[in-house]
């Protein structure tokens, strides 16, 4: 599973030809949660809240770039890398 970045100990990664909704994997620690790419919903897992307020606020801004790794991902491409939060 390509991992796209990685900030404060959270790791955002996606499968190739993952299932829909388009959805990245954010990993914090042992805890993980799959979070949707339109509406930014925790759809699987969960993340201790200071982690997942990271996740959103990272993502928020991300939205268009992660829409494209997942493209990629789907046809089996690289996704690519994108930038953390500072």
């Amino acid at each position: 599973m390509p991992e796209l970045c990685r900030f404060y100990g959270v790791r955002i990664k996606m499968y190739y030809d993952d299932h829909n909704p388009p959805h990245s994997h954010a990993e914090y620690g042992v805890d993980e949660a799959l979070i949707a790419i339109d509406t930014l919903e925790v759809i699987a897992g969960e993340l201790p809240s200071r982690a997942l307020g990271l996740v959103y606020e990272w993502a928020g801004t991300r939205r268009a770039e992660l829409r494209e790794a997942w493209k990629r991902a789907k046809n089996l491409e690289p996704t690519g890398e994108i930038e953390p939060l500072e």
